[in-house]
């Protein structure tokens, strides 16, 4: 006869289940009499079982009831995505409609709702630095380290210039880093139909590599506003340079106003901004000639060739002080707002886009010149200008029947990889590293 042997259970005080990562589970353990494989005969059988019942031990099967406590998994830890072989290019957006807004436009009304009623409330809108003026203290050393990260990336740009060749198309914007120009057929220039899309090749120079995006410097960005009469009284620097300045570094020749008290504002009005005070001229404080090192005007002059042995290091730090710039810059926008035209390439670094009416995109005439100013993003302010990956320099140009299987990175990334700096593995599902490319007469035969 079959005897359960029951053990005592947990009881309900030993364990909550209401602690997290704790779940209560029941377990059944069977202890069932052991098997004997096939071949054994039935004399081993009974020998055992005598055995078992010379020492008393009934052949029973066991039924234990248990609870146990284990860790749940926490949802909210996310797995590690593993790293995409191939990676797309996002789409050249048309010229014949605005840009996107960066953030849901539902988001930019539900915001817009806030403020108005608080205005109609008269209760003062709730401003945390620096949008109230105010700097970051913690982003200081930030915005000191993207400006000197900012000089090294132009001076290694402009070294690496006179030993890698650098190739601009003269009637559209593309720009390609070989000893020769490519000959895929994508040229949408005025006249590219009499050279069937091929492009008009021209040396390069480097802001066909850092494409010049410049801004207005403002001594106070929440005083007056740029006029479209006032445009040439102020003068036009890079927009990295600009954004580093009114995140804390202070240059004798640009200088920057510095609150101390916050502005107050209800609504879209500002009540309260300290008054506004006379904007200095940059040319009486400091010397001129030192703003030259923060642009990237003649710079292939100001900058020797380098040595051979010399090259390998130069495009390392070229490439370290680019990933850092972006890196940088993109810390900077989280905080500093920077607005962007939704028509062109026009940024302005402040609270408030200027007046100045030379928009020439679509349907500026129903603007009067004015720009569309959204949300900026890093690609606009610092724009990585993709190139076509060329793998071997030292053969055949680019032809259009392979162009599917050709890959892109930013211009800088490219420069430097042809100098022999090491690609980041961030760049390399778009550069298509796992893809042969095959022959021509190979190439119809492609899935």
């Amino acid at each position: 006869m079959n005897m359960l042997h029951h053990l005592p259970l947990v009881s309900p005080s030993s364990w909550n289940p209401s602690h997290k990562g704790i779940c209560p589970c029941v377990c059944v353990v069977v202890c069932r009499r052991p098997r004997i494989s096939p071949p054994s005969s039935d004399k081993l059988r009974l020998k055992f079982g005598l055995e078992r019942l010379k020492r008393r031990e009934p052949i029973i099967s066991r039924t234990i009831f248990c609870a146990s406590q284990r860790a749940r998994q926490n949802p909210f830890i996310r797995k590690e995505q593993p790293i995409t072989q191939n990676v797309d290019l996002p789409p050249i957006l048309p010229k014949n409609k605005k840009k996107p807004f960066p953030i849901p436009f539902k988001k930019i009304q539900k915001a817009a709702r806030e403020d108005k009623k608080l205005a109609q409330m008269g209760i003062e809108k709730p401003l945390q630095p620096p949008k109230n003026g105010i700097l970051v203290p913690d982003l200081i050393p930030l915005a000191y380290e993207v400006l000197d990260a900012w000089k090294v990336l132009i001076k290694g740009v402009a070294q690496l210039l006179h030993t890698i060749p650098v190739y601009g198309c003269s009637e559209c914007s593309e720009v390609h880093v070989a000893p020769e120009g490519h000959q895929i057929k994508d040229c949408l220039g005025p006249t590219s139909r009499n050279r069937h899309s091929l492009h008009l090749w021209v040396r390069g120079s480097i802001n066909d590599i850092l494409l010049p995006i410049e801004s207005y410097h403002l001594y106070d960005p929440f005083g007056r506003r740029i006029k479209h009469e006032t445009r040439f009284d102020y003068d036009r620097i890079p927009a990295v340079v600009e954004l580093c300045i009114q995140a804390g570094v202070d240059i004798p020749e640009y200088p920057s106003r510095r609150r101390t008290k916050p502005i107050r504002m209800i609504g879209k009005k500002v009540i309260d901004r300290g008054g506004f005070l006379e904007e200095p001229k940059p040319w009486r404080l400091g010397n001129p000639s030192t703003l030259v090192e923060f642009d990237t005007y003649r710079a292939s002059e100001r900058f020797p060739p380098p040595l051979s042995e010399d090259i390998p290091r130069i495009a390392q730090e070229t490439m370290d002080a680019y990933d850092f710039v972006r890196s940088g810059v993109r810390k900077l926008m989280k905080k500093y707002m920077v607005k962007a035209c939704g028509y062109c390439s026009e940024v302005h670094v402040g609270p408030w886009g200027h007046n100045a009416k030379f928009c020439g995109e679509f349907k500026h005439q129903w603007r009067d010149g004015k720009h569309g100013w959204q949300d900026a993003i890093i690609d606009e302010v610092f724009p990585p200008n993709h190139v076509w990956h060329v793998r071997d320099p030292g053969g055949p140009p680019l032809r259009s029947a392979l162009k599917r299987f050709y890959g892109k990175a930013p211009a800088v990334v490219e420069l430097c990889m042809q100098a022999g700096a090491q690609v980041p593995d961030k760049y390399k599902p778009m550069m298509r590293l796992d893809i042969i490319v095959p022959e021509s007469d190979e190439a119809k035969l492609v899935a």
